[in-house]
C-alpha cells in the first residue's frame, strides 16, 4: 500500500486541463402584444351593454309596454266588430256545431238572426232621424223661447219693470257664450292631450290581458309559476295534448273554445272545472295525457287530477295553486281536541283533508276496511289513526294482530283484549288463530240473533297489520291445512273471508293493512270483500286496480301517479263511508300524521274511558302453560265473569292449549282442585276473581311448605 502525499500548501503551478467555460444566453424580453383596434374593443364593449341582463329587462320591458299598446287596439278593435256584427254567433255557432251540438248551433242562429232583423230596423230608423232631429230642435228651441219669454213677464210684472221681459234670455245668451269660452280655453290642450289619453286607454286593456308575446313578458309570467288558470289557459293546453281530433275541433271553433268549459270554480287550494270534450274525442284520451296537460297548465303532475263525472264525453279537472299540495297539514283533531269522542254508529272519524283542503272524515260504521301501498309510506299510521278514533267508544272492541312487531301498535295494550306483536311464522299462526277465533265469535253472535232478532252486540274490530306476511306463510298445520295462500284449504284466507261475508251483520269487522299487492299477497276475493279500500301510492296500474278495483281506476284514481316518498300518508280512497263528489269514484285524501307519543296520550284518554280492559299478549306456542295463573290474567280488574267469557279468553290467549278439549267442566275441575270452583249469578255460571286469587295464594303458600318440608 503505498503512502498518501498531504500538501500542506495552495498548488500555485498552472493547470493543464481546459477551464470550464460557462455560456451566458441572452433572452430578449417577450415583445409587447399588439394593441387591440379600437372598433374590437368597442364592439365587445357594446356587446356586453347588449347582452347584460339589465339590458335585456329594459329590453323586454320596452318592448311589452309597447306591445300593449297594440294589442290593446286589437282587442278593441275586435270588441267593436263584434259589436257591431253578428262575428260572436257566428263564432259559437262554429263551436256548437264542432262539438256536435246542434241544438245550440240552431240557437245561436236564431240568436244571430235575431240580431240582425233588430240592427236591420235600427239602420232604417236612421233615414228619418235627420227630418226627426230636425223638427224635434225646432219645437224644443221654440218652446224654450216661449218658456223663458213667459218667465220673463212674470218678472216685469212682479218687478213692475218691463226690461225684465228679456232678462232670461239675456242669461241663457250669456251662458252659452261661457260654456263657448270654455271650449275655445280647454279645446286646445285636449286636442293635445287626447292621442296620448287614447294610447293610455289601449295600453290598459292591453296590459290586463297580458297583449304581448312571451317574450316579452316578465320572468315570473313567462315561467308560468303561480299562473291563475283562465278559460283561455285551460283551451290552450288541451289544443297542445297532440290529440289530433281535439286539436282540429278546438280550431275550428275559433276563440270559442271555452265553450267547451263549464264555469271555473274555486275548489279549496285549487280550481275545478268540467271540460266538454268534442265528438271523436274519448276521456280516456285526455286521461292518458295526464302529465303533459299538467307542464300544459304550467303545473306539476301531482298538481292536476282528472277525474269522469256521470256527464257524457266530459272530464273534471282539479288544479292545485302551485305549490300548496307540497305543504304539510295541521295535526289531527285527536291531538288538539282532548275532548273529542266517538260514536261507531253514528260517527265519522277525522281522517285528513281531502284536495280541496275540507276535512275528510269518514264513517267506519259496519264496513270492512282495507289499506294498502308500499313500504314506508303511512300505510300503519293511517290505519292506526282510525283505530285510535273508535277507542274513545269503549264499547268497541279490538283485537289486533302487528305481525311487523316493532311496537307501532303497542298503546293498545289496556284497549285491545288481545295483541300479537311479531314477525315470525308463530305470530302469523297466533293471527290467524285469532281470525279463527272471530269466525267463531261471528257464529255465536249469528245464533243469538236467531234467537233474539233485537239483541245488539259490542263491535268487533279485528285487525292484521301487515297482512301479506299471513297470506304469505308457508307453515302448514297438523291437520295438513297451510296457514297462508289463497287456496280454498288455507286457514288465514278461509277465516278472513268467512268474516268478510257475515261479519258485518253482527258487527264482526276485519280491518287489514298491507304493502306492495299482488295476486298472491292479496289474493282478489279478499281484497274485493271490503267495504273501504285505500291505497297509498303505489307502482303499477295493475296494482291500483287491485287496491281499488277497475271502476275507481276507470274514473280516474291513480294511486300509481303519486310520489313515493313525497306524497307520504296520500290516500286514494274508494268507500261510501266518505264523501265523494257527485260523479266521482274516489277521493284523494292527505291523512293527518299522529306519532307514536301523542298516539299514546289519544291511547291513554281510551283507556280513562274503558273499565280497566286486560289486554292478552299471546306467548310463544312452545311455552308451559300454568293455567290457574292464566285464568287470573283473562280475569283482570273484572270481578266475575261468565265461564263462557272465560273460556272464550283462555282460546284467545292459546288456542293450541285451551282449545277445544277446554270446556265448562274442566274449567269447574280446575278450580276446585284448589278448592274453589264456578258460582252462579242471575242464574248464570260465573268465576269470581277474589277466589281465583285466593286458589293461587293458598297453592303458593303450599308449595312454599312443601319445599320448606
Amino acid at each position: 500500500m503505498g503512502d498518501t502525499v498531504v500538501h500542506l500548501h495552495k498548488n500555485t503551478a498552472p493547470s493543464t486541463e481546459p477551464a470550464a467555460v460557462t455560456t451566458l444566453t441572452v433572452v430578449p424580453d417577450p415583445a409587447p402584444p399588439a394593441p387591440v383596434p379600437l372598433w374590437i374593443r368597442s364592439g365587445r364593449t357594446v356587446k356586453a351593454a347588449v347582452t347584460h341582463e339589465r339590458t335585456k329587462t329594459t329590453g323586454r320591458a320596452v318592448a311589452r309596454h309597447s306591445l300593449y299598446v297594440a294589442g290593446g287596439a286589437r282587442i278593441v278593435a275586435r270588441r267593436t266588430w263584434d259589436g257591431k256584427t253578428a262575428a260572436r254567433y257566428e263564432r259559437f255557432m262554429r263551436a256548437a256545431e264542432a262539438a256536435g251540438n246542434m241544438d245550440a248551433a240552431m240557437e245561436w242562429e236564431e240568436r244571430a238572426q235575431r240580431y240582425r232583423d233588430a240592427r236591420h230596423r235600427r239602420r232604417m230608423d236612421l233615414l228619418h232621424s235627420p227630418l226627426d232631429a230636425a223638427k224635434g230642435v225646432a219645437v224644443g228651441t221654440g218652446m224654450g223661447i216661449g218658456s223663458l219669454v213667459a218667465l220673463g213677464v212674470v218678472m216685469a210684472i212682479a218687478n213692475k219693470d218691463v226690461t225684465d221681459v228679456v232678462t232670461p234670455i239675456a242669461a241663457v245668451i250669456e251662458f252659452i257664450n261661457l260654456l263657448i269660452t270654455i271650449v275655445q280655453v280647454v279645446w286646445g290642450p285636449l286636442v293635445s292631450l287626447g292621442p296620448f289619453l287614447a294610447l293610455l286607454a289601449l295600453w290598459a286593456v292591453g296590459s290586463k290581458q297580458q297583449a304581448a308575446p312571451a317574450w316579452a313578458l316578465p320572468a315570473n309570467v313567462r315561467s308560468g309559476e303561480g299562473e291563475p288558470i283562465t278559460p283561455s289557459i285551460v283551451v290552450k293546453a288541451l289544443r297542445d295534448l297532440g290529440i289530433a281530433p281535439l286539436k282540429k275541433a278546438i280550431k275550428e271553433m275559433g276563440d270559442a273554445g271555452a265553450s267547451m268549459l263549464g264555469p271555473i270554480r274555486i275548489a279549496g287550494c285549487g280550481v275545478e272545472v268540467d271540460v266538454t270534450l268534442p265528438s271523436g274525442v274519448a276521456t280516456n284520451e285526455v286521461q292518458a295525457k295526464r302529465r303533459k296537460l299538467a307542464e300544459n297548465l304550467t303545473r306539476h303532475e301531482h298538481e292536476v287530477f282528472i277525474t269522469i263525472p256521470e256527464a257524457a264525453r266530459t272530464v273534471r279537472l282539479w288544479i292545485a295553486d302551485s305549490g300548496t299540495l307540497d305543504e304539510p297539514i295541521g295535526p289531527s283533531p285527536l291531538v288538539t281536541d282532548e275532548t273529542m269522542t266517538a260514536n261507531y254508529k253514528t260517527g265519522k272519524a277525522p281522517w285528513g283533508q281531502d284536495l280541496r283542503g275540507d276535512a275528510a272524515t269518514i264513517s267506519l260504521y259496519q264496513r270492512h276496511l282495507l289499506v294498502t301501498g308500499l313500504s314506508n309510506q303511512g300505510k300503519t299510521a293511517a290505519l292506526r289513526a282510525l283505530a285510535l278514533w273508535l277507542a274513545l267508544d269503549r264499547s268497541v272492541q279490538f283485537w289486533i294482530a302487528d305481525l311487523k312487531g316493532i311496537g307501532d301498535w303497542a298503546m293498545f295494550e289496556g284497549i285491545a283484549q288481545v295483541l300479537i306483536e311479531g314477525p315470525s311464522d308463530d305470530h302469523v299462526i297466533q293471527a290467524t288463530e285469532m281470525v279463527e277465533d272471530a269466525v267463531e265469535e261471528m257464529n255465536r253472535r249469528i245464533e243469538e240473533r236467531r234467537r233474539d232478532p233485537g239483541i245488539v252486540f259490542e263491535p268487533l274490530i279485528v285487525v292484521v297489520d301487515e297482512a301479506q306476511l299471513a297470506f304469505m306463510c308457508p307453515v302448514v298445520g297438523d291437520d295438513k291445512r297451510p296457514y297462508g295462500g289463497s287456496k280454498a284449504t288455507s286457514r288465514y284466507f278461509m277465516a278472513v273471508r268467512k268474516v268478510h261475508n257475515q261479519g258485518r251483520a253482527v258487527d264482526v269487522l276485519m280491518w287489514q293493512g298491507t304493502q306492495d299487492p299482488t295476486d298472491q299477497n292479496l289474493p282478489k276475493l279478499v281484497r274485493e270483500g271490503a267495504h273501504t279500500r285505500a291505497s297509498l301510492v303505489l307502482g303499477t296500474e295493475s296494482q291500483a286496480r287491485m287496491a281499488l278495483g277497475d271502476k275507481a281506476v276507470d274514473g280516474g284514481a291513480a294511486p300509481h301517479l303519486l310520489r313515493q316518498g313525497l306524497d307520504k300518508g296520500t290516500l286514494v280512497v274508494a268507500s261510501d263511508g266518505i264523501a265523494i263528489p257527485a260523479g266521482q269514484a274516489s277521493i284523494t285524501v292527505r291523512t293527518h300524521f299522529i306519532d307514536d307519543e301523542p298516539a299514546a296520550e289519544v291511547a291513554d284518554r281510551a283507556k280513562a274511558l274503558r273499565d280497566g280492559v286486560t289486554t292478552l299478549r299471546v306467548v310463544d306456542q312452545g311455552e308451559e302453560r300454568d293455567a290457574l295463573a292464566d285464568v287470573a290474567a283473562v280475569l283482570g280488574d273484572s270481578p266475575r265473569l261468565r265461564t263462557n267469557e272465560v273460556l272464550k279468553r283462555l282460546h284467545a290467549l292459546d288456542a293450541k292449549v285451551y282449545g277445544d278439549q277446554w270446556t265448562n267442566d274442566r274449567l269447574k275441575s280446575l278450580l276446585e282442585e284448589h278448592g274453589e270452583e264456578p258460582k252462579k249469578s242471575h242464574g248464570v255460571m260465573v268465576v269470581h276473581r277474589d277466589h281465583v286469587l285466593r286458589a293461587l295464594a293458598n297453592r303458593d303458600e303450599n308449595g312454599s311448605a312443601s319445599a320448606a318440608e
